[in-house]
């Protein structure tokens, strides 16, 4: 966390961590400006939002930059490239405990839990719900079992609230989640993620899921931003695969650290998979395609 940016104000200057960037109130207010020409979602840099958004269920509290709720992924585009222009961090929230993805921090928060929460589509012949980020757990696992009888394995204390965004930044899992491993599937988010739709924070769209080899080799020839990080990937991969192998923990609810053992060519080189978990600090995620069992 040493590159936090502090907003610093005429009423109260807080104690900045070493090493942070400043971060003036005259910067904020010319991002909230553009942001508000651009975008059709609301656009929150007053100082009783910012106090609202400042804590998680942590025992944390870090006062946004401010608070932007899109109502699209256009919204969610055009949110990133301002705040990038202004060089302001972004962070993403789903509900407000660990399962927004720690979802508090000094940056350009974006919740997506007022208008980015619907269930797309389920696919019951794929056992497959496609949601929006901010889509509450409980209204997918009621759109695929009213119609489908099928569910999401997954099951957090708090799923009649919690969203599939800060289940995917989180990893979450749950009490119940072990049922899950009956179908043959993992407990975790992990597990159960088909595809991401995400964003980067320079701008980059694409979707990410498993990769087979000869998949891998074309993405990488094809060149662009999309090969180079795939080409990275694969080097990281391959340097370490078998620390990898040798040292990550084996056991079912590993829900700490970065999913690096997805990468693996046994694990079909999961992209979407090693992003869960990663708490926002890699990706934007604009969709989820989750996998359902009955």
């Amino acid at each position: 966390m040493n590159n936090l940016i502090q907003i610093q104000t005429e009423h109260h200057a807080p104690t900045r961590p070493p090493g942070a960037v400043e971060y003036s109130a005259s910067g904020a207010q010319a991002l909230a400006h553009e942001l508000r020409g651009q975008i059709e979602g609301e656009v929150r840099f007053d100082d009783g939002s910012r106090a609202l958004y400042a804590t998680d269920g942590s025992n944390y509290r870090q006062v946004p930059i401010g608070v932007i709720i899109p109502k699209s992924k256009e919204d969610v585009v055009k949110t990133v490239a301002a705040a990038k222009r202004h060089g302001a961090p972004i962070v993403n929230r789903g509900g407000g405990t660990s399962l927004a993805g720690q979802g508090c921090n000094v940056a350009v928060l974006m919740d997506f839990s007022k208008y980015m929460h619907h269930v797309l589509e389920v696919d019951p012949e794929k056992k497959l719900g496609r949601v929006q980020p901010g889509c509450v757990l409980d209204d997918l696992r009621d759109a695929a079992q009213n119609a489908h009888q099928l569910t999401f394995g997954p099951d957090p204390a708090t799923h009649r609230w919690c969203t599939l965004g800060g289940m995917l930044g989180n990893d979450s899992c749950g009490v119940h989640s072990i049922m899950a491993r009956l179908d043959g599937k993992g407990s975790r988010t992990a597990d159960n993620v088909e595809e991401l739709e995400v964003l980067l924070y320079d701008g980059t769209r694409m979707n990410v899921g498993k990769t087979s080899d000869e998949e891998l080799e074309k993405i990488i020839q094809a060149g662009g931003r999309r090969g180079e990080i795939y080409a990275k990937l694969k080097a990281l991969r391959d340097k370490y695969a078998d620390e990898i192998r040798a040292r990550y923990p084996k056991i079912p609810r590993r829900v700490s650290g970065y999913n690096l053992d997805a990468l693996l060519p046994e694990n079909g080189f999961n992209v979407a998979a090693a992003l869960v978990g990663s708490e926002s600090t890699c990706v934007t995620i604009l969709e989820a395609t989750m996998q359902l069992i009955p």
